[in-house]
């Protein structure tokens, strides 16, 4: 109980009444993978082998998932949270997760060729945020879920990818900007 009653109090301690600090594009820092040299590179791997079933996981998704849906949408998207000492309005750290989700999303279903995608919206509006915080373009012959496999590090762009014609600065280029391959965004909150 006392646990609970702790993580409450904070809860309701992080709303902020400063200025924003951060917004849906600079919430993300650009990081390097992980060489294992972190005791924290582990602890994703060490999570996801928790569930031990996808059922299990899904379930945790279903419960956590709903609770979130719910509070987002009651939520004033003008107020303002505070996470890490950093300010964010609401709905900037909202649309943030709009990244973090539908990466999570194509990550689940990388080797499963028959299930269901992200929504198309979603995956647009994260594309949206990557191209913002790496400062260029993918190609529009990048599908959206492409832009971000290829954006994230997630894949390397194939080699039709990278001789693509247009702007010589997308991330599919031998001299990628910074969050491009290689590279992944990590959230700083």
């Amino acid at each position: 109980m006392d646990l609970f009653s702790r993580s409450w109090t904070a809860l309701r301690e992080a709303p902020a009444d400063t200025a924003p600090t951060m917004d849906a594009v600079t919430y993300w820092q650009l990081a390097e993978p992980p060489t294992g040299e972190d005791p924290l590179d582990a602890l994703i791997p060490r999570l996801a082998a928790a569930y031990g079933e996808p059922r299990r996981l899904r379930f945790h998704f279903d419960d956590v998932g709903s609770a979130a849906g719910r509070a987002a949408v009651l939520a004033d998207p003008a107020a303002r949270v505070s996470t890490r000492d950093e300010v964010l309005t609401v709905g900037d750290y909202l649309s943030a997760y709009v990244l973090e989700w539908s990466l999570h999303h194509l990550d689940l279903i990388a080797h499963l060729p028959s299930a269901a995608q992200p929504p198309a919206e979603t995956l647009a509006a994260a594309r949206a945020l990557l191209e913002k915080r790496a400062g260029t373009a993918f190609p529009a012959s990048f599908s959206d879920a492409d832009a971000l496999r290829v954006g994230t590090g997630r894949r390397t762009p194939t080699a039709a990818e990278t001789a693509a014609p247009g702007d010589s600065r997308h991330p599919a280029r031998s001299q990628p900007p910074p969050g491009a391959r290689g590279r992944r965004c990590r959230q700083t909150a």
